[in-house]
């Protein structure tokens, strides 16, 4: 119960994250609900096609996308109110994250998909609804952009509850309550910390090119 209250805020926050990029892009109410709800479900579809799920469940079922079209909806109507809850919405997507990262490593788990798989599998279920709300939006995906992890806490999430539902006989909720708080912890932390991954060095020509 508690997980399919989580999926359901997660769906939610991604879906809000959507609409936000949509107003800020100037689309009508039409583009908005359509980014959000693609971001909302996105990942689920893209994780359900990569198992061979048909149709998949985000569509198969009316709650995912009728909770994209209402975050969508009081994202449009309250979203001038939306910075003040800025630290709030970082931290449940961030929940989010980890749920669909974690949930959908164990779904791939269960429809037999090796752990590297299923771990492959719960990162894109993570982060897929992101790129293509960027996509949408004509900007370079966030996952692409050196701002902060996102991908990296996903797959650490994803390859837990692969790693140990492969090789551990313990419940699966046990393994996915686990990927969820590390992969949630390792995001809010990493936001904290600025951490980031390396970057290229850049060379001599480069330089000189920018300072031209």
């Amino acid at each position: 119960m508690l997980l399919a209250i989580l999926n359901i805020v997660g769906i939610g926050v991604f879906a809000a994250s959507g609409a936000l990029v949509g107003i800020r892009k100037d689309f009508d109410i039409w583009g908005i609900a359509t980014v959000a709800v693609l971001t909302g479900v996105g990942g689920g579809i893209l994780r359900d096609l990569l198992l061979g799920i048909t149709p998949p469940s985000a569509l198969d079922n009316w709650v995912p996308v009728t909770t994209a079209l209402i975050a969508a909806l009081v994202t449009v109507i309250f979203h001038p109110s939306f910075a003040l809850l800025r630290r709030t919405i970082v931290v449940l997507d961030a929940i989010g994250m980890g749920l669909f990262a974690a949930t959908g490593a164990s779904i791939a788990i269960d429809h037999h998909a090796h752990a590297f798989a299923a771990t492959l599998i719960g990162m894109l279920a993570a982060i897929g609804g992101g790129v293509l709300r960027d996509v949408l939006a004509n900007e370079i995906p966030l996952l692409l952009q050196p701002a902060d992890l996102y991908a990296v806490p996903a797959i650490v999430a994803a390859a837990v509850v692969a790693i140990g539902r492969t090789y551990s006989d313990l419940p699966s909720q046990v393994w996915v309550v686990a990927g969820l708080v590390v992969g949630a912890l390792l995001r809010l932390v990493a936001l904290v910390l600025g951490w980031r991954l390396p970057m290229a060095p850049r060379g001599v020509g480069y330089n000189r090119r920018r300072r031209g």
